[in-house]
């Protein structure tokens, strides 16, 4: 990889919210990577935060570099690559994406060369969706090494009846039952039962109002596909939220395991197997013949239970951090 002129592909530094035209060309590139790649190069999080307004826990600085007219195949100057990094504190999370048309051209380079230069790249962590063979050797460059792996694992079956993951295998205790949620009751008493069930979670468990707001005003939201595990005395115990993905290029429609938890005090019940069961059942009703989920590599009793449900590892996405980090 020959790195290109930076005098040539200048690189824009944009803190916060991007302006409407800036984010169209953003989300322009993003769905052309995943179209090339079958994998999305930013995490729903970077999308989120990238639409939110001002005001919220996070700061987000946004990196656009350009490609000069020569190399642009339009008129004009192409978005190249963009890289996002969501800041919290001192802390951050990088993800970088470079448009098909500008790979092999030094853009991801160019993109962490600018971030060094006006921030650095303390407390920095970065992400590589699908695990390229680029960005390992990126994250090398700046000693940076995989310190956490997330896996994509992939259910594939044709009807209802074909798969293990039947709700009836797997009963509702005793004084527990399943509903679905419900807007403007729910909000609350989920984000609490959100956060004791995933406290030690670097992402999920640290999700705010503002995030849940944000995922309701989403196009894909169904409180149909999110159920809520409850006792007699209505807390939740427990939940399965369900995500359907449209169609893309070369790619059908499919639902995924978006969020299973159970919170401390309902540990045991057997929940997590029934809650997931009575997702799958409901995407697969829906016509969804493949279903995905993300779990980290070192979760051995999730893999052990997706495993049983009928779940094989499909792809894996890596964090990378300095030598020193830990995840």
């Amino acid at each position: 990889m020959s790195p290109a002129n930076s005098s040539t592909w200048p690189v824009t530094v944009i803190e916060g919210t991007p302006e409407p035209d800036a984010l169209r060309d953003i989300l322009d590139l993003v769905g052309a990577a995943e179209d090339e790649d079958g994998n999305p190069p930013f995490s729903e999080q970077s999308l989120v935060e990238l639409k939110a307004k001002a005001g919220g826990p996070h700061t987000v600085l946004t990196l656009l570099t350009h490609a000069p007219e020569e190399k642009s195949p339009t008129e004009g100057e192409d978005l190249a690559g963009v890289a996002v990094v969501v800041l919290n504190g001192s802390e951050g999370v990088l993800e970088i994406a470079v448009h098909p048309h500008y790979r092999n051209e030094g853009v991801g380079t160019m993109l962490v060369d600018k971030l060094v230069a006006v921030r650095g790249l303390q407390g920095i962590k970065a992400w590589s969706h699908g695990d390229h063979e680029a960005a390992a050797d990126l994250a090398a460059s700046y000693g940076y090494r995989a310190i956490r792996e997330l896996w994509r694992m992939r259910l594939v079956r044709h009807a209802p009846a074909d798969t293990p993951a039947a709700p009836s295998s797997f009963p509702t205790p005793d004084g527990v039952r399943l509903r679905t949620f419900v807007p403007h009751q729910d909000e609350g008493p989920w984000l609490a039962a959100n956060a004791a069930a995933f406290a030690h979670h670097p992402e999920q468990g640290a999700m705010t109002p503002a995030d849940l707001q944000a995922r309701m005003e989403e196009p894909w939201f169904d409180p149909a596909g999110f159920f809520l595990a409850v006792n007699d005395a209505g807390d939740i115990l427990g939940f399965h939220w369900t995500k359907v993905h449209p169609a893309r290029t070369g790619q059908a429609a499919m639902g995924e395991v978006y969020v299973v938890g159970v919170t401390p005090a309902a540990q045991g019940m057997g929940l997590g197997r029934t809650l997931t069961a009575q997702g799958i059942e409901y995407l697969q009703n829906r016509g969804l013949s493949a279903i995905m989920l993300y779990v980290d590599a070192d979760n051995e009793p999730a893999v052990a239970l997706y495993r049983k449900l009928g779940f094989t590892k499909w792809d894996s996405d890596v964090m990378y951090g300095p030598v020193s980090a830990t995840s």
